[in-house]
């Protein structure tokens, strides 16, 4: 019943406004992204086919309004997660910081939360999450309930890396900075999938480290090979030696760089190296003309990384989720969820290297 729906809705109607498209086919789609003021990378054709490789528990619809010329006027994609331990549910969109809702007007919006609800009555599902930044505003604080638990980091950029450098704390950035550049340093630029596997061991150790699971390597091989060669993705490692001791991963679209997975060698803090790769993607990212530079999203409860992104002269905004149904989450289901993460950092910090890439497939089998 669920995949005959599923095949019914992979390109059809939801009212008589609301139509869903399929991006992979659609040339208009990423044209829109682009003219979009809310567009972003993870809003492209490319994600879908990301998560359509890696994520066969999702599927995507892509719901859009037209203009009287054919043209799309407003689009909301969302993502059916099917998960036996979190539950099934509407998600826009898995695995992404930035996701606005692409529209400007809040009827535009109206509509297309309408079409989402019923598109949830349709395939079953309960519950829905629409996750924003710019678009906040536009959404009904009355039909959703708003959680407000994650904060998005960013630097405004210039011309002159240096006058931005300014804005960075004396002691915690620019002492490191300096340290790190009489270091014996080096940036390489990974252009080989032996540079991304480089990464990844170090991501992942860094991930154990923190008490998270891993991202699964399919997921970050995937999101390198599918923007990489159109130069949305970049892989900016930092070697002392012969030795990579740091990376970080950037997404990079139109006026935007967003530093979104990093790894370290803790036993080399002592020379700098997040210091080291954060300096050089700024400087080269106001060199390269872009206005803006993402340190993605931090939970609120997660204060030495808030502080952290704070020390580099970073603004911070909201990053609200609004979920559906408006039933503010109970007291005992907030202590479960608190407790479900300290088992999931217990096991984390325990678990042997190797086992550690199986736990974050399976955890990121059940998140979205």
């Amino acid at each position: 019943m669920a995949a005959n729906v599923r095949r019914e809705l992979a390109e059809g109607t939801l009212g008589n406004s609301v139509s869903i498209i399929d991006p992979l086919r659609n040339h208009r789609w990423d044209r829109f992204v682009e003219q979009h003021p809310y567009g972003w990378i993870t809003h492209l054709s490319g994600w879908k086919r990301v998560l359509d490789q890696n994520f066969p528990h999702m599927t995507g619809y892509y719901l859009v309004l037209n203009d009287p010329l054919g043209e799309i006027r407003a689009a909301l994609p969302v993502y059916a997660v099917e998960s036996w331990l979190m539950g099934r549910r509407l998600v826009s969109i898995p695995f992404a910081t930035l996701c606005d809702p692409l529209a400007t007007e809040a009827a535009d919006v109206e509509l297309l939360s309408e079409a989402v609800l019923r598109l949830a009555e349709r395939l079953g599902i309960s519950r829905v999450e629409i996750r924003t930044a710019a678009a906040a505003h536009l959404l009904d604080r009355d039909r959703f309930h708003v959680d407000c638990l994650h904060k998005h980091h960013f630097l405004p950029l210039c011309e002159d890396p240096e006058l931005v450098k300014q804005r960075f704390h004396r002691t915690c950035v620019r002492q490191r900075i300096a340290r790190a550049e009489k270091s014996d340093l080096r940036l390489i630029r990974g252009k080989r999938e032996s540079d991304l596997r480089e990464f990844y061991l170090l991501h992942r150790i860094t991930r154990k480290r923190k008490g998270l699971p891993p991202h699964p390597y399919q997921l970050v091989k995937a999101l390198w090979q599918n923007f990489g060669p159109q130069g949305l993705v970049e892989l900016l490692l930092c070697r002392r030696g012969k030795e990579t001791i740091g990376g970080v991963l950037l997404f990079k679209y139109k006026s935007r760089v967003s530093i979104e997975y990093s790894a370290v060698n803790a036993l080399h803090n002592d020379s700098s190296p997040v210091h080291f790769l954060f300096w050089n993607a700024i400087r080269e990212a106001c060199l390269e003309g872009y206005g803006v530079l993402d340190f993605g999203q931090t939970s609120v409860h997660n204060k030495s990384l808030m502080e952290f992104k704070s020390h580099w002269g970073a603004q911070v905004s909201d990053l609200p989720h609004f979920l559906y149904p408006n039933i503010p989450p109970r007291s005992c289901a907030a202590t479960e969820e608190s407790m479900a993460k300290k088992l999931l950092q217990f096991v984390c910090n325990k678990a042997p290297d190797t086992a550690l890439s199986y736990l974050g497939n399976f955890c990121y089998r059940h998140l979205g």
